[in-house]
């Protein structure tokens, strides 16, 4: 991380441990305390512009490439809104390859964030040295046995998502009415003894955070202290018994205190969810719709909404796993009931999570219908229209197509898990810097740590998130000296 301050205003220029690119800059009043506060995403991937033209079948693939840390969200998205498009049901054994692939991908990308790029902050402390505030660092000081624990559960889920989706990184798998191939015996043999490996990894990993976390009165302070606070909206998908989901069913939001706000088919978010753009940031800022736009503030009057591991806790009446449940139950009994609105309890929620997934992975590796051959319905109607969504880990992921009759596409809307988040990351960046900053303090890296810490609880992915409406790029150029001192500044405006 690199910080400089420069006529009253704090740089951390590049933001860490995150996916994508992102800086943070801080502007002090005359007296050194904190006027306001930017979270600037700097780049451009404009997926749902040059997408526009192409058959619609090509999505599943290059929507993956817009990520490569979570392309199975975007591919699972995108294939679910290709079955919308071309009219077709998937069989069930379609949806249950597609949900223990998505519940694979789930435990291997919560187990990165929480050990690679939150971890850190509360095994090393919020303010040791950058040099060890890494993964290095927490292998350092965990030792190799757990550190050999977390390598094998991503070499485990990783070597799944390529048996079962034809890439470690890049599935090649998903299409409108099913898959391109199902699992024989012996591949399900394998699936399930790793899905249980992944059950006690998770149940590890809760303990861990037990000892490591709750067992720490400074740590625990930390989570439940106003620091990281922030009432809003909470949205996330259920099932029918509204019950945490990761691959289907309806849209929940509960409002800052815990009531149904409301509830709907993911086809509708149009009714519920608008999307409006800063001048500071390619990233788009959704709201609800029937709340409104208040700017970026807190309560039940303000339009701003969190989709994140603990937003779907929140949202939802529980887990549909016993030992999730029990540890769900522990979570909310601990904190003081719901909703939980300590962001950095996200961490503990995504642990949650974690271990909803790994048991949901043997639920569905052990379905006597999981090895059929029944695994796709060929499309025979003209496409049209069609919404597909899932939860992605950072929050709910919206793909939208609109074609031609001959499948081409002529609109494309993404809504991103991060984006989601986009304002509450805002809301709690500035928070933070103006609970920890003020005058005659040293800014100091530590501290500037404890700002980052506010938008890493959402494990924000800006390289999924960065779209932006029709206009033209705006440009930056700095000219720098040997020492690092800026000589010029040339500016060009978006339109």
């Amino acid at each position: 991380m690199v910080t400089e301050t420069v006529n009253r205003r704090i740089s951390i220029d590049p933001i860490t441990r995150l996916e994508g690119h992102g800086k943070i800059d801080i502007f002090l009043t005359p007296e050194g305390d904190v006027a306001n506060c930017y979270l600037q995403i700097p780049e451009l991937r404009g997926f749902e512009q040059f997408c526009v033209g192409r058959p619609a079948e090509d999505m599943p693939n290059l929507t993956a490439r817009i990520c490569g840390v979570c392309p199975e969200a975007h591919h699972m998205a995108a294939t679910k809104a290709l079955d919308a498009l071309f009219h077709v049901d998937p069989p069930p054994a379609a949806r249950k390859l597609r949900e223990l692939f998505y519940s694979i991908f789930f435990a291997t990308d919560h187990t990165t964030h929480f050990y690679a790029l939150g971890g850190p902050d509360f095994v090393m402390g919020p303010t040791a040295p950058v040099a060890q505030r890494n993964i290095l660092g927490v292998v350092q000081k965990v030792g190799m046995d757990i550190a050999g624990r977390v390598l094998k559960m991503r070499r485990d889920g990783h070597h799944l998502i390529e048996l079962i989706g034809g890439r470690k990184v890049h599935p090649n798998w998903g299409l409108p009415g099913g898959v391109s191939r199902g699992i024989n015996e012996e591949q399900r043999q394998e699936i399930e003894q790793l899905g249980r490996d992944a059950v006690e990894f998770a149940q590890f990993s809760l303990q861990l955070f037990r000892d490591v976390v709750l067992g720490n009165t400074d740590y625990v302070q930390l989570i439940t202290g106003d620091t990281y606070v922030h009432r809003t909206y909470n949205m996330g998908t259920v099932d029918a018994d509204n019950r945490v989901n990761f691959y289907d069913g309806k849209i929940r939001v509960i409002s800052p205190d815990g009531q149904e706000h409301a509830k709907y088919d993911p086809a509708e978010y149009r009714t519920y969810v608008a999307e409006r753009v800063e001048p500071w940031s390619y990233l788009k800022f959704p709201y609800l719709k029937q709340v409104g736009w208040k700017g970026f503030v807190d309560g039940a009057d303000s339009g701003v909404y969190k989709a994140t591991p603990l937003s779907r806790l929140n949202a939802a009446d529980g887990m549909a796993t016993p030992l999730a449940q029990a540890a769900c139950d522990e979570f909310y009994s601990t904190l003081g009931g719901k909703p939980v609105q300590h962001t950095l309890a996200t961490h503990w929620a995504r642990l949650v999570e974690l271990l909803y997934a790994a048991e949901r992975w043997v639920e569905l590796a052990t379905d006597p219908e999981i090895t059929s051959r029944d695994y796709r319905v060929l499309p025979t109607q003209t496409p049209t229209e069609g919404v597909g969504s899932v939860e992605a880990p950072r929050g709910t992921l919206t793909h939208h197509y609109v074609t031609d009759e001959r499948g081409i596409l002529t609109h494309v809307n993404l809504i991103v898990g991060t984006t989601n988040n986009n304002a509450p990351i805002c809301m709690s960046v500035k928070k933070a810097a103006q609970t920890l900053i003020h005058r005659g303090q040293v800014a100091t890296e530590g501290l500037l740590n404890m700002v980052e810490m506010a938008f890493r609880a959402y494990d924000p992915c800006f390289g999924c998130a960065t779209h932006s409406l029709p206009g033209q790029m705006p440009l930056e150029l700095l000219v720098r000296d040997a020492q690092g001192r800026v000589l010029k500044r040339l500016m060009r405006t978006a339109s």
